[in-house]
């Protein structure tokens, strides 16, 4: 972690040093000092964070470097603060330049004398530097820096899942019979198959068991099996795979085998293999490139061989599956019934919970997450505690975070959970611990994420792409690694929110504690750091600490803090205030008006009162110069001071509301958005934009600005009035980067006039018209890239709109609501071949919906609501053979009630084959569910 503090504080030197004219003579060398000696020790940095997790010593000077390089760069900060002042030109501000300079004279020799002490410090550790680099310094030279900070005990551990005996087992009986098929399949055809998923989940052992099965072993003609590993010498791999080989025939191994080079070892293997049915299994592959060092190893053949991975690398499982016309089975959790038996067995030793202890069991077992590796670790700790005592069980649950660190018993369990932390490279090691700011239990939202890493610094550019794009691909890659699991998924496949294993969160809590990346508020017993640099505080202020500690706070996030306002007035007030602060996430705090406080932090790149009352942002906002996310989602506000145009940082507004009134039966959605400055252009960073009302009177002129904003991906435009569609089309014809657009008309008679668009945005994926359309824009047919449709109070009454839309190529997610009067919608045989989720409702004149063979073929979710002529199912629903969920809600009483008698029975053989269906009615307040049946006779 030393290495992303040292990139950081690298990047920091060359703005500070262009302030040459402002420092004292001597600091500008001493700072180009303290630079160069850090860039001399970038190189063995690298290597030392992979090796301090297994050597004491290397990590006190690990922290060293991290700690000297984190000061550094506050002591860099706090200078352009104080000093770093535009003065302006000509003979006036040479004048105020020359004050200035009189006034901090004090400021800048404080500055130069902890320059001196930060020089000397860093002289101190290169000193450790050298003398590290004369014990590893071959690391730097090209061997892998991963293969020393393994701890050789790691894999002795994970060696003992090869050696349980199948009736300790739970939950493998259905994946291994799976498994078996696949490989026994007679298709002559070479196939790779992988085993994919997180650490702990038992992929070593269900793949041992399949390999030793009787069925697999009788079907092949050889049989070898490699544990790979991340730390693996591709020629002791293929000396391993030529042992096997020849022992089995009991064989010698060729002759001179010791001394071959890679190329002709693989060569002894392949020859061997030719004509032969064999089975290969490479157990723990880590990364594409091991892969592709011994993938050629094995013939391709035509005599129905099979290769197996296990992997915790979901992007390499689906490669060399796909590559080899395999399948990737993802092993998941053991679901709760089979976690509590695996639990009760190792715990009880066969015998029952107690009932005082069930509470307790239960909520240890929940920290577990279907882990089976977590469940036997932590039911072997357990199994060795008083049975009677209630409060030992207890102090295991409250301190299991400690537990993980400290009991032998659960070492090894950590070790191999922490293999996959220790394999990431550096820009994502930060990343990752990071995560820990995020409660336990939260669900972490995709976007806000990836703007908080932005943010916070921990994303690298790279040339051709935003940079939330290589955001969105460092998630990817934890995701890939099975380290981030994926909560909430859109129809477009898209992901929307992520959870953190609670283990894993466990882990990362405590690296991150004591890497001083992130501070936990709220546990009296965690010891906090003397330089506080993020602070995530949950529910209360309770045990926050000294105010001193605060002057170095990067970063301040709450979670329903409800009496955390005066305490951060107080913080932001003091002497020295939070001048470092980059990050403020008020999200749901009590708060009434903008904190003034907040205007002083001129360092703030983001900034959240996402679900305040907060109702007038003041116009000196224009002081925060380096904002880049303004999230205002959820407040008050209706407007934005035209100060709002000096923030040229600004990457994100957002800025937008909803308010419901229910009447009996009937829901009312009113949307808001706000009054934008009319040279709203002038941002041209923004990304998003979210959402502008139109019916201003400087509305035609904001919506021509809207063009100049060339780097949005997403737009939003409230109360569009109908003589402005023109303008709004010509605009949108410059935002080539655009991938999502909501437009809503001034009311639910109101036309929105679009047609004039000639050249749309190419990579909408998303695009939402709420407004009377005379027909369906001609363009959207061209849209190839979209996903995502939504059209409401369309009223088309002579155009089907399907006939339009059902070549769209990407489209998954469809939603006609109030969308056309006419009697008939027939979706064609070959349309909507990727459609996933219909959204029917409102379709007043709706009698007959038709659904041809062929047409819909992936269709998973199907809802038709308040559509109350429609007396009978969908003509040809037995068609959609993918379907999961049916939805009748508010449709006529003689479908409701046909539909209920059915139920009731529990058969209709055109929907019998539906998991699930609804049938409800808002008004009455009733539902019926109704689970798939087997059509015996159909």
């Amino acid at each position: 972690m030393a290495e992303t503090a040292v990139f950081h504080l690298l990047a920091n030197f060359a703005p500070f040093l262009q302030q040459e004219a402002n420092l004292l003579i001597g600091v500008r060398e001493e700072i180009e000092y303290i630079r160069d000696e850090f860039d001399r020790m970038t190189a063995f940095i690298r290597v030392a964070d992979a090796m301090e997790e297994n050597n004491p010593e290397l990590k006190v000077w690990v922290k060293q470097v991290r700690e000297a390089a984190y000061d550094i760069g506050d002591v860099l900060e706090l200078y352009m603060l104080r000093l770093g002042h535009c003065h302006g030109a000509g003979f006036r501000g040479f004048l105020r330049k020359v004050s200035c300079f009189i006034k901090t004279l004090k400021a800048r020799h404080q500055i130069a004398s902890e320059v001196q002490r930060m020089k000397s410090r860093v002289i101190d550790i290169s000193k450790g530097h050298q003398r590290y680099h004369d014990r590893y310094g071959t690391l730097e030279r090209g061997s892998s820096s991963r293969s020393s900070c393994l701890n050789t005990a790691c894999h002795d551990y994970r060696g003992d899942a090869l050696l349980l005996d199948e009736s300790e087992l739970v939950g493998i009986d259905k994946p291994k019979s799976q498994l078996i098929r696949w490989l026994v399949h007679e298709d002559p055809r070479l196939k790779v198959f992988s085993v994919s998923g997180m650490g702990g989940l038992g992929k070593t052992t269900l793949v041992k068991k399949v390999f030793d099965d009787a069925v697999v072993n009788n079907h092949f003609q050889s049989h070898v099996w490699i544990t790979v590993s991340e730390s693996f010498k591709i020629e002791v791999l293929l000396k391993g795979i030529i042992k096997q080989l020849f022992e089995e025939i009991k064989q010698p191994v060729p002759q001179g085998m010791d001394n071959m080079d890679t190329n002709s070892l693989k060569g002894i293997i392949n020859a061997f293999l030719q004509q032969k049915r064999y089975v290969l299994v490479f157990d723990d592959v880590w990364d594409i490139h091991a892969w592709q060092s011994f993938r050629y190893v094995f013939p391709i053949g035509n005599c129905g061989s099979r290769v197996v991975l296990t992997t915790r690398n979901a992007d390499l499982a689906s490669i060399a599956s796909t590559e080899y016309y395999g399948v990737v089975y993802n092993l998941q959790p053991l679901p709760p019934e089979e976690s509590w038996t695996l639990f009760c067995t190792k715990t009880f030793m066969e015998n029952s919970c107690p009932s005082h202890l069930e509470r307790l069991s239960k909520a240890i077992l929940n920290r577990c997450g279907g882990l089976p590796l977590a469940i036997v670790a932590i039911s072997g700790l357990l199994s060795t505690k008083d049975k009677s005592s209630v409060d030992e069980w207890d102090k295991i649950y409250r301190s299991l975070g400690a537990e993980l660190q400290g009991n032998d018993k659960l070492l090894s369990m950590n070790k191999i959970l922490s293999l996959s932390y220790i394999d990431l490279p550096y820009y994502l090691k930060f990343c990752f611990l990071y995560l820990s700011v995020f409660p336990e239990d939260c669900l972490i939202d995709h976007w806000r994420l990836i703007r908080l890493w932005v943010a916070e610094g921990f994303v690298e550019s790279k040339a051709g792409m935003t940079i939330e794009e290589v955001a969105e691909g460092y998630l990817n890659e934890l995701i890939n690694r099975s380290l981030v699991q994926v909560a909430e998924m859109r129809n477009d496949g898209r992901v929307q929110k992520y959870r953190i294993h609670d283990l894993w969160r466990e882990i990362i809590v405590s690296k991150s504690g004591e890497q001083n990346i992130v501070t936990l508020a709220g546990e009296q017993s965690r010891v906090w750091p003397e330089k506080v640099r993020r602070l995530s505080i949950n529910n209360h202020w309770k045990y926050t600490q000294q105010t001193k500690r605060f002057t170095r706070l990067r970063s301040l996030l709450m979670f329903n803090a409800t009496d955390s306002m005066s305490k951060f007035s107080m913080l932001a007030s003091s002497n020295h205030g939070l001048q470092l602060l980059t990050v403020l996430d008020l999200k749901g705090a009590l708060l009434e008006t903008f904190p003034n406080e907040v205007l002083k932090l001129i360092q703030l790149r983001y900034l959240s009162l996402r679900r305040t009352n907060v109702k007038v942002i003041p116009k000196s906002i224009g002081k925060l110069q380096n904002l880049e996310t303004l999230d205002l989602k959820d407040t008050y506000v209706t407007e934005l001071p035209d100060d709002i145009l000096k923030l040229q940082q600004l990457r994100h507004i957002l800025l937008y509301r909803y308010k419901k009134d229910f009447v009996p039966g009937i829901c009312f959605q009113h949307n808001y958005g706000f009054k934008a400055p009319t040279e709203i252009g002038s941002l041209s960073s923004l990304q998003k934009l979210c959402s502008i009302e139109a019916n201003h009177d400087n509305g035609t002129i904001l919506l021509g600005e809207v063009g100049k904003l060339t780097q949005l991906r997403k737009l939003r435009i409230e109360k569009l009035r109908n003589e402005d569609g023109r303008v709004l089309c010509s605009s949108l014809e410059k935002l080539s980067n655009l991938r999502s657009l909501f437009v809503r008309a001034t009311g639910e008679d109101k036309i929105i006039d679009l047609d004039s668009l000639s050249s749309p945005p190419q990579l909408l994926r998303t695009l939402c018209l709420v407004g009377t359309l005379l027909k369906v824009p001609h363009w959207i047919p061209s849209l190839h890239s979209l996903a995502r449709l939504h059209l409401e109070w369309s009223k088309l009454r002579d155009v089907d709109p399907l006939e339009s839309l059902q070549d769209l190529p990407n489209l998954v997610e469809l939603r006609l609501l109030q969308t056309y009067e006419g009697a008939e919608l027939c979706f064609k045989a070959g349309g909507f071949q990727r459609l996933v989720m219909l959204y029917l409702r409102g379709l007043k004149g709706l009698r007959w919906v038709k659904v041809e063979a062929g047409s819909m073929p992936h269709l998973e979710e199907l809802i038709i609501q308040k559509c109350e002529l429609e007396e009978e199912l969908p003509s040809g629903i037995e068609h959609l053979t993918n379907l999961k969920s049916l939805d009748l809600v508010d449709m006529s009483d003689g479908l409701i009630s046909s539909l209920n008698r059915d139920l009731e029975r529990e058969y209709n053989w055109k929907i019998a084959h539906i998991p699930k269906v609804w049938i409800g009615d808002t008004k009455l307040g009733y539902w019926k569910r109704k689970f798939s049946v087997v059509r015996e006779d159909v």
